[in-house]
């Protein structure tokens, strides 16, 4: 694939600065005006000062090459932990929910309940290109007029322009030295835009990009994302190819240029996860594969970069060529693409209280946490429940396996006080419900700590319903104010509920004792028992019962998670994936009744574990689509790791599109030899191009640590 000269030198510049990031004083410059400059003020109005302060004395750096105006980088020179304390969301909602939520605690010690955090966003930065910041400042001010005396709204309104200030004056800077430097027409470009609507497609990268960098001071949080980039900058681009203005190869150089400058600014922290989703459908149900769908897949696989993360959303009449170039994406794409089907996704988005129209619009915020763009608060996704360990709790009466630590602040049941299975697993779910139901409450605590510490006024200009409503996405601004997490390790919880119900309630191949004392010594001395629960049929054997048990356990903690109702009436929303917590979760669980050992990784997602995986990649994916999708708004990403010399991209298509027609929501995985995996681990140094499919996001496997490598390469790798 031919660079030219100019992206050459870009990108070895922009490696370089990656690598070995510029100075920042970002964080010291908003501690500095907390405590020092605005300290007098109220919360609100000293937040919105601090933030915008440190925006506009941000260092501008341009170079003599550049097109795209406007680098910075991430920075935390400064913790969080020693700004002003009317900054700190975490203390409060720590303090908040400390009498509220007794044990909560104890839940976490073991990954059993949501540790919230912000982000994973998409904005609707398309009404910037479309109208400029003067739009949203006049709306702005309108808002102040009609919600005069509401003061809340006043709060909101004024930090929002307070912001649209800051990104207005930076701007100006890099306006100053470009005519400095002589750049007279990138200063021309940037004298318009983002202030005003952009004309052309040149203006419109521009304008994106510099709000972009702003929005990420103001919210330097993973996964925000530019979500659907295709959609709305093709338009501009379709004008320019009629009018004569730009060529596609002049757009695709300019892309290029857009996707190094995104790397660059996170390009150590491959889990950062800022995604673009390309192609889809438009509000109308037809596609919205264009041009520039195509063209952005091409400039990235070019490079070797983690960020921004490119997926591609499949539309219902999806032409075919995009389908083809989706499957060598996954075949020739470093490991870095994920498949998404819209009309699943779409369903199930409609099926949770999602209008149609607000459902095409749908992104994934860092790994593939499911959202509308412009119309969704950032509590989407916080955290994780390790599912396999309630359900050891269930069993031991509270004790853990790998500790031998007693729940206190809970009693538990026990195996024993169970005559039958239906009693069993009706008390594991509604143990379930419980960790589940005060993972919400703590939420409703963070979004209230967010929205006094972080009210994140910049964002919240670009959030339906925003500045119709005259409140901040954490005050009830948003359109869709839901609460995600992710459930991990329901196949291994389907499978060992499974084993205990065919071991001890059917087939009496144990005792309830037996058993028990098997999991307490890791199966030492029992390794007979250990065959024959390891030999019961599994998930992802394309046996009927199993997976009907695995779906009943989805669809009941599904059910248990959307009951909740919140502080602004949205409901908890389940994101189900496995991220970088595979090895993580093994190692807090025990031995399992499927027969799987103490402290080895759990499964990605709801995609069947590895042990289970022995009848094929078809019995495997037909297992698997027998879960309740429809249920689950936030999305279902499954992970197929393939034998690299079998997986040609007539094989990869045949398998995406036979899982999407059985309603399969996301579609990734691994295409890497296993031997190369194994030869990078024992020699970095060599290796450090080598990127990997990890969980839902792609990363240079030499920098993630051992276990995460162990888990990668020990994966089942499906073949023919």
């Amino acid at each position: 694939m031919k660079i030219s000269e100019r992206l050459q030198k870009i990108y070895s510049d922009s490696h370089e600065k990656g690598v070995h990031p510029l100075p920042s004083h970002f964080n010291n410059d908003m501690h500095k005006a907390a405590t020092e400059i605005y300290s007098h003020l109220p919360r609100w109005e000293k937040i919105a000062r601090s933030t915008a302060y440190a925006v506009v004395n941000q260092d501008v750096f341009i170079e003599p090459f550049d097109k795209i105006i406007g680098r910075t980088y991430y920075c935390n020179e400064k913790p969080m932990e020693y700004f002003d304390k009317d900054f700190d969301y975490g203390r409060m909602m720590w303090e908040m929910s400390a009498d509220d939520i007794p044990g909560y605690g104890e839940y976490l010690r073991y990954n059993m309940v949501v540790t919230s955090s912000p982000g994973h966003i998409a904005w609707d930065w398309n009404r910037i290109l479309r109208h400029g910041t003067v739009d949203i400042r006049e709306r702005c001010e309108n808002g102040l007029v009609r919600f005069a005396g509401d003061e809340k709204a006043e709060e909101f309104f004024n930090g929002a322009l307070i912001m649209l200030d800051a990104l207005e004056a930076w701007n100006d800077k890099h306006v100053a030295l470009l005519e400095e430097m002589g750049m007279i027409e990138e200063a021309e470009i940037c004298r318009r835009v983002p202030k005003y609507p952009a004309r052309n497609f040149r203006e419109a990268v521009q304008s994106f990009f510099m709000q972009y960098i702003v929005i990420m001071k103001e919210n330097p949080h993973g996964g925000n994302s530019p979500g659907r980039l295709d959609y709305y900058l093709w338009p501009f681009l379709e004008k320019d190819l009629k009018d004569g203005i730009c060529t596609l190869d002049e757009a695709q150089e300019l892309i290029e240029e857009l996707f190094i400058r995104i790397d660059e600014r996170i390009h150590l922290m491959d889990g950062w996860g800022e995604t673009i989703v390309l192609g889809g459908s438009h509000p109308n149900g037809i596609s919205a594969v264009n041009p520039l769908s195509y063209l952005m897949i091409d400039a990235y696989m070019k490079y070797n970069i983690t960020h921004p993360m490119l997926y591609c959303r499949i539309p219902k009449d999806c032409p075919q060529e995009f389908i083809d170039l989706s499957a060598k994406y996954v075949k020739d794409g470093q490991n870095r693409a994920q498949i998404l089907n819209d009309e699943s996704i779409m369903n199930a988005l409609t099926k949770n209280g999602v209008c149609d129209n607000d459902a095409a619009h749908y992104y994934c915020g860092g790994c593939m946490e499911v959202g509308v763009q412009g119309a969704t608060s950032d509590l989407l996704f916080t955290g994780w429940h390790n599912i396999p360990k309630v359900l050891e709790l269930c069993m031991t009466g509270g004790k853990s396996l790998t500790d031998g630590y007693v729940m206190q602040n809970r009693k538990y049941k026990s195996i024993f006080d169970f005559d039958n299975f239906d009693d069993f697993y009706n008390y594991f779910i509604s143990e379930c419900g419980y960790l589940l139901t005060i993972s919400m409450q703590f939420e409703d605590f963070a979004s209230i700590a967010m929205d006094a510490a972080r009210p994140a006024y910049l964002v919240s200009t670009m959030v339906n319903d925003c500045i119709l409503r005259g409140r901040a996405m954490h005050a009830g601004g948003a359109r869709y104010h839901d609460y995600g997490a992710s459930v991990i390790g329901v196949p291994n919880a389907a499978d060992s509920l499974y084993a205990i119900k065919r071991a001890i309630f059917d087939d009496k191949i144990c005792t309830k004792e037996e058993l028990l004392a098997a999991l307490e010594a890791n199966f030492e001395g029992y390794e007979t028992l250990r065959k024959k629960l390891a030999a019961l049929p599994k998930y992802g054997q394309e046996h009927e019962d199993v997976d009907a048990l695995a779906k009943r356990v989805t669809t009941d903690l599904v059910e248990s998670y959307r009951k909740y109702v919140n502080r602004f009436k949205g409901n908890g929303k389940f994101t189900i994936l496995t991220f970088v917590w595979a090895p993580e979760a093994g190692a807090k669980l025990g031995a399992t009744p499927d027969g799987r050992l103490s402290g080895t990784p759990v499964a990605q997602s709801l995609t069947p574990q590895s042990m289970a995986m022995t009848k094929g990649i078809t019995a495997a994916i037909n297992s698997c689509s027998v879960q309740p999708y429809e249920l689950i708004a936030g999305g279902v990403s499954a992970m197929w790791d393939l034998d690299n010399n079998w997986a040609s991209e007539d094989v990869i298509k045949g398998l995406f599109m036979s899982f999407f027609e059985q309603g399969g929501q996301m579609f990734q995985g691994n295409t890497i030899a296993v031997e190369d995996l194994i030869e990078a681990q024992q020699n970095p140094e060599a290796y450090p191009h080598i990127i990997v499919r990890v969980g839902g996001y792609s990363a240079r496997f030499v920098w993630l640590n051992k276990g995460l490598q162990d888990d990668i390469i020990n994966r089942y790798r499906h073949k023919a």
